[in-house]
């Protein structure tokens, strides 16, 4: 077991020194890892009177996770809808959604597809970091190669991570977004991190 253990740490430490992040690339803010910290810097696509990011919660108070400043004579209150995007669970307080109005009219944005038109062309780095969330790519500010960003007049680019399987197999990807069209190119850095305890429920 430690004969095991051993070798998954050089394994580990070999692939950190393989993954070289330019000197241009700056570090991600901590706070910008948290998806809900994101919203506040999205500016929409098209203007809105008023809009609100929420979670499919039964308690319409709690499920509120972001609202634009709201007319004082304007309310919105409508169900939330079947699906969302960032679906994490199945049941209550599983999946968030946009909920926005336009022209007294209420309008929904409810998946990944839906999230990338209503943020269009890409403002600022939140904006990047919650794209690249809509193709299933997160940061991790503790490592430059999972938390480093570069801005450029056309462009954004990321070194950013994707998470999956089980065990939990991590992969560090560097990632360019076009900000004009919001496309999404990306280039693998190669796995850095295998947790072999895999817990199902």
């Amino acid at each position: 077991m430690k004969i095991i253990i051993t070798i998954s740490l050089i394994f580990s430490n070999l692939l950190f020194a393989q993954i070289k992040v330019p000197d241009d690339y700056k570090k991600i803010p901590d706070i910008l890892d948290t998806t809900e910290y994101l919203y506040p810097f999205v500016i929409p696509n098209k203007e809105y009177e008023y809009w609100r990011v929420l979670t499919n919660d039964n308690d319409p108070d709690k499920a509120i996770i972001y609202e634009s400043q709201a007319p004082l004579f304007m309310t919105i209150n409508e169900p939330a809808p079947e699906k969302g995007f960032f679906q994490k669970c199945m049941g209550n307080n599983c999946f968030s959604y946009i909920l926005a109005c336009k022209k007294d009219r209420p309008v929904y944005f409810s998946n990944e597809q839906q999230l990338r038109d209503f943020i269009g062309t890409v403002d600022n780095l939140p904006e990047a970091i919650l794209l690249a969330r809509t193709y299933g790519y997160t940061i991790d500010t503790k490592n430059r190669f999972t938390g480093s960003y570069k801005i450029e007049d056309s462009s954004i680019s990321l070194y950013a991570l994707q998470s999956k399987g089980c065990p939990v197999v991590k992969e560090s990807f560097l990632i360019k977004i076009n900000r004009k069209t919001g496309k999404l190119e990306a280039k693998s850095n190669g796995i850095y991190s295998k947790n072999e305890d895999c817990t199902t429920l």
